[in-house]
């Protein structure tokens, strides 16, 4: 490969790791430039979410001070969040590759909008108050991430909001401690779903990890990882959004005009 797309993916990638520690949605950027230097969709999904994985648990190592007191979630959201990743992740790789091309520019509107809607949806769990952690709340919120699970395992953009969203409406208001639990959650899903992909590889549908171009892409990702870690106390998650959210409007743009106009 050409040492320019190799540091155009790197550059992707450290970027990508940060933006998912400090606000989500880095796949925004990954997946786009691995499409950019001429993979499939399916490869790019896979090797996105292979070499992102660093940059999650990076993300993960870097706000585990923030996990305390939430034990009681973890261990019931885990579980699904695991499950759910296993399902999606088999998903993308049964949908055909025609198809999956055919997704992309939906799945980067589709993220592009969850990290919209991140403000409207804050301001709304804020006017509804918290709620006591019932059964009923704790089942809700367990299928709720499940569902998560399984579009963090089929493409994963935009999966911060849905989960802050869930633990907003089971009471958590800490918006670090909160973080520190979606990136545990994430690290979860991105991590099964890269088992299941790895698995599928060598059973039945090879080709789709490009071996030399995640290894880059992983080394900068855990170092934007750990470096979006430490600047999310102090860079505006809000400022970060925006501008993911800008570029994903343009992208999805680009990909419907791409896709369906030429």
């Amino acid at each position: 490969m050409h040492i320019g797309s190799i540091l155009t993916v790197m550059a992707a990638a450290f970027v990508a790791g940060a933006i998912n520690s400090i606000a989500g949605g880095g796949t925004l950027v990954s997946f786009p430039a691995l499409l950019g230097i001429g993979l499939t969709g399916q490869q790019a999904n896979v090797t996105s979410t292979l070499a992102l994985l660093p940059g999650s648990f990076g993300g993960f190592w870097g706000h585990r001070d923030d996990l305390a007191g939430t034990k009681a979630f973890a261990k019931r959201l885990i579980p699904v969040s695991l499950v759910g990743g296993v399902l999606g992740a088999w998903a993308m790789l049964v949908t055909p590759q025609k198809l999956f091309d055919q997704l992309v520019p939906w799945l980067i509107l589709a993220a592009t909008v969850l990290l919209a809607a991140n403000d409207p949806v804050g301001k709304l769990l804020k006017k509804m108050g918290n709620h006591e952690r019932t059964t009923g709340w704790w089942i809700g919120a367990m299928v709720f991430q499940f569902i998560v699970g399984i579009y963090g395992g089929y493409f994963g953009a935009g999966i911060g909001i849905l989960m802050l969203a869930a633990l907003s409406l089971l009471g958590l208001t800490d918006i670090h401690q909160m973080n520190g639990l979606k990136n545990l959650l994430a690290l979860c899903m991105n991590g099964i779903a890269v088992f299941a992909f790895l698995g599928m590889e060598y059973l039945r549908h090879p080709g789709n990890v490009q071996w030399a171009i995640a290894g880059f892409m992983a080394i900068a990702a855990g170092l934007g990882g750990l470096f979006g870690s430490h600047m999310a106390h102090r860079v505006g998650r809000t400022t970060v959004r925006y501008g993911v959210i800008s570029i994903g409007f343009v992208l999805a743009a680009w990909y419907f005009y791409k896709t369906y106009a030429l």
